[in-house]
């Protein structure tokens, strides 16, 4: 399950317990609210540890070899001016 579902699942249960839902329902704007608080809940815990997507790795060898990379590359369009010819 995912972080957004798992948190779904969370407010549906909670709604389940205390509301009697789906039977019986909130008025539109409280169960809106409801799951916006609880996707905000579940930023605040992604921004507490740092669960932010992959972390990028930090290889010297693969970083010079990305830059030597585009240097060759910026220079295989360079243009050679033959007008000076001996």
């Amino acid at each position: 399950m995912t972080a957004d579902s798992s948190s779904l699942a969370a407010v549906v249960g909670w709604l389940a317990r205390h509301t009697g839902f789906p039977g019986r329902r909130l008025e539109a704007r409280a169960e809106q609210a409801l799951c916006v608080a609880a996707l905000a809940a579940q930023a605040e815990v992604a921004a507490a540890t740092g669960a932010h997507g992959p972390v990028p790795s930090r290889d010297a060898a693969q970083t010079a070899a990305l830059r030597a990379h585009g240097l060759r590359r910026s220079q295989v369009h360079y243009k050679c001016d033959n007008s000076a010819k001996v």
